[in-house]
């Protein structure tokens, strides 16, 4: 159940069996979360972890508008800032059905002390959370709309590359077209003309939930792409990481 959580950890370093045991037993149970709804509010105590589904992080404005900041796909926590501090300062919701593994506060604390590795972990997964939140931030303020698009495809390609969702250029994208104008600062007549020039321009196809990315060199030029906050990249010497890391698509820095 937690494979695609292993992915994400094991690119700083291989976990032992040991240790995804720990992690594994740790959850204490699933739940099935409906689109569209909030997660806000059932994580006091707890955090989750997205199994299957996508969920984002968003801001309201008192205008009823949208703001997605952060996408999270399977093997994501959403929540997992709230271990450490006691308000959060957004919601996060369901964009399709989500599966969410629930893992108590008390327990991932126990595994942080008994299992420093765990802990580096999962430190290093947060880092990397707010380097998105960063990238979003740009995409949205400095690039124009073609751009924006570009990034966020590009970006969602590589992270579900890493665990394992991509296949021969193709991955599952359930998301609307509000979706993406609210992840991007877009109007929805905007994304509309924005993909069909991708189409046109022969980057990408995208039929019912299905995205294939046809030209990754092209469209990551257009996005101005660089990967390196993803931080994929698994160094030599980390003994079981390796294997792993060669699933993994590395970008020069």
């Amino acid at each position: 159940m937690l494979q695609r959580l292993f992915f994400r950890l094991e690119r700083f370093g291989g976990l032992s069996e040991q240790e995804k045991h720990a992690l594994q037993e740790a959850v204490a149970r699933t739940r099935l979360v409906n689109a569209g709804e909030d997660l806000s509010g059932v994580h006091e105590y707890h955090c989750n972890l997205v199994v299957e589904g996508l969920a984002c992080d968003y801001m309201l404005l008192p205008d009823g508008r949208r703001q997605i900041t952060n996408l999270h796909v399977p093997g994501d926590f959403c929540d997992l800032d709230l271990l450490l501090l006691s308000a959060s300062d957004r919601s996060i919701s369901a964009l399709t059905p989500v599966k969410i593994a629930i893992i108590p506060h008390h327990k991932l604390l126990d595994l942080a002390e008994r299992h420093p590795r765990i802990l580096l972990a999962l430190w290093r997964d947060t880092l990397i959370d707010a380097a998105i939140s960063r990238e979003c931030i740009a995409n949205i303020g400095r690039r124009n709309a073609f751009a924006r698009i570009a990034h966020l495809l590009c970006e969602l390609y590589i992270r579900l590359q890493s665990v394992g969702l991509v296949r021969d250029g193709a991955f599952e994208l359930p998301l609307t077209q509000t979706d993406i104008g609210d992840a991007t600062g877009l109007s929805v007549v905007h994304v509309n003309r924005t993909l069909q020039r991708m189409r046109a321009d022969g980057l990408i196809t995208w039929v019912g939930h299905q995205v294939t990315v046809r030209d990754q060199k092209r469209l990551e030029a257009a996005g101005e792409f660089r990967a390196t906050y993803l931080n994929l990249r698994v160094d030599p010497g980390h003994g079981s990481g390796d294997r792993l890391a060669r699933r993994f698509v590395v970008y020069p820095t």
